[in-house]
């Protein structure tokens, strides 16, 4: 058997299933339990000689309906929740009560349970966790440690920087565990994860098992109400990322030496559901703020403009003045989140990390300017929810000289009830408002948007409000209104390469479309 870097008794390329056995919660065994495990899966085509097979249920289909296809592939042992079908001489059955949840605790028995070998900070919130993860991850390195990390939009692993290829924050825990394995191995001495609210559910438990050191949240709003059903239950299950701070010791070995690592939590203070993640664990809990409010940093004289913002830095009642080349006044509150996560886990005062704000560089796809010397602004984001856009819009009105023309849409088979609240808010800061799709999905895109445009029911059609569903055209579109001095808004795709529709997954490239679009209107870069 193979030994992880950690030392760890579970080989990251090879075990027995036996050695796995233990970790398995309430489990049932039929079959031989000395079969080897040179990997999992819970897709049958990613299936490979000697892969333990996870058979989950899912939304749109069942692991357990391909477990054949998972044996033919060369599965040596399957973990399944209900009837596998005939058993197969020379494999090993395991039942489980949820074969989803037991995936978690395998994975990390699996890499070596590579999480105690890092220390690890999680960050959540409805807004900014990508922002937020890619700022702490930058601070991380910029003060001399070696730190990786992964988010909705890339993940540095142990390779450099890599865009993330699904429409998924937080993976399912098979992958979670093997790129914290990855970094582990890779000599990383930090591990920066997007933990999203679907993650800290028990329901999939991607998150169950790893051991967080700190825990911060950026806000928390209104989303995935399909997937948790009430608000109170999602707030609750992001809540979970700080009860994790309490599981375990954090007395770590991190590469070769036994260190104690700080265990705390960071919270929004300007968010009244802080006060939840409080309470929800024992250890240290420091809060930022974008005003003069009750906090232990907080931002004050903001001043934005189409590049960043200049505000002073306030902690302990001393002032510093502080820069970030990260255009919208929201990333402010990103960068105070960044700034006392860092300090408190080096153990390095945040005045003399603020030399490194101006260095931070933004994620692609959230507030990203596009230039070729066309006379009107146009920004690609992220912003899909009504708090996003109630974060962005309003700020961008009253900089605005000209016109705000906006084109978004809505996931579809999601959160319904937010599509009028983003059709209100929109019609409250936009000048012209073009619905267009987002992630369709099963949905029928044209009934979708009208979902969305029951909320702006005082735009004109035709003059202020246009239903587009093909994007590509809907931002044609609106370039075509665009106007000296004008803004336009692509909202929604920020940095996702595909749209899903119930027919197939189309690439997609929202900056590049919207360059595409500005080349065919002559337009020339202002700047290589």
């Amino acid at each position: 058997m193979n030994k992880a870097a950690s030392g760890a008794t579970i080989g990251r390329m090879t075990s027995r299933l036996s050695d796995l056995l233990p970790f398995l919660p309430a489990h049932e065994l039929a079959g031989p339990a000395d079969v080897p495990v040179t990997g999992m899966a819970y897709d049958s085509r990613d299936v490979r000689p000697g892969y333990l097979f996870f058979a989950l249920p899912g939304l749109h289909a069942d692991g357990h309906d391909f477990i054949d296809r998972a044996l033919d592939a060369g599965a040596s042992a399957i973990v399944h929740s209900r009837d596998p079908g005939p058993f197969r001489q020379g494999i090993a059955y395991v039942r489980v009560p949820d074969s989803r949840f037991a995936l978690s605790p395998a994975a990390d028995a699996f890499y070596g349970h590579p999480s105690r070998s890092l220390g690890v900070v999680g960050v959540t919130g409805t807004e900014g966790k990508s922002t937020t993860v890619y700022l702490i991850w930058q601070l991380l390195n910029l003060s001399g440690a070696r730190a990786g990390f992964f988010s909705t939009v890339m993940s540095d692993t142990g390779s450099g920087e890599l865009p993330n290829p699904e429409h998924q924050t937080t993976p399912e825990a098979n992958a979670v565990h093997r790129m914290l394995a990855d970094m582990r191995d890779a000599g990383y001495e930090y591990a920066v994860v997007e933990a999203s609210s679907h993650g800290l559910s028990p329901r999939t438990n991607r998150l169950g098992d790893v051991a967080f050191d700190a825990g911060v949240m950026t806000n928390v709003t209104h989303e995935h109400l399909e997937f948790h059903g009430t608000v109170e239950q999602y707030r609750h299950d992001k809540a979970n990322l700080f009860r994790a701070l309490d599981r375990v010791g954090h007395r770590k070995v991190i590469a070769g030496r036994s260190v104690e690592v700080p265990s705390f939590g960071v919270v929004n203070a300007d968010d009244p559901v802080s006060d939840l993640f409080r309470r929800a664990c024992g250890k240290p809990v420091y809060s930022f703020g974008a005003a003069d409010a009750p906090a232990d940093a907080f931002a004050r004289a903001v001043a934005s403009d189409a590049g960043g913002s200049s505000f002073e830095y306030v902690e302990e009642g001393s002032s510093y003045p502080a820069r970030i080349e990260l255009p919208g006044e929201f990333n402010v509150r990103n960068a105070l989140a960044a700034l006392l996560t860092v300090s408190r886990l080096r153990g390095i005062p945040a005045s003399e990390l603020l030399p490194f704000l101006p260095k931070l560089r933004p994620v692609r796809g959230r507030m990203t300017v596009v230039d070729r010397g066309q006379p009107f602004e146009v920004i690609v984001d992220y912003a899909h929810t009504p708090s996003s856009f109630q974060a962005i819009l309003p700020p961008l009105r009253s900089r605005v000289r000209g016109r705000v023309i906006c084109v978004f849409g809505s996931g579809g088979e999601r959160d319904t009830e937010k599509r009028p609240l983003q059709g209100r808010i929109a019609a409250e800061y936009c000048d012209v408002v073009i619905l267009s799709d987002e992630d369709p999905r099963g949905e029928d895109p044209m009934a979708l948007l009208e979902d969305i445009a029951a909320g702006c029911p005082g735009l004109v059609r035709g003059e202020r409000l246009f239903l587009i569903p093909d994007r590509r055209a809907a931002i044609r579109r609106a370039f075509s209104l665009a106007g000296p001095g004008d803004l336009v808004l692509l909202l929604g795709k920020g940095h996702e390469n595909s749209i899903i529709y119930a027919r197939g997954t189309i690439p997609w490239d929202e900056i590049a479309e919207a360059e595409a679009a500005l080349a065919e209107l002559d337009y020339e870069r202002s700047s290589p």
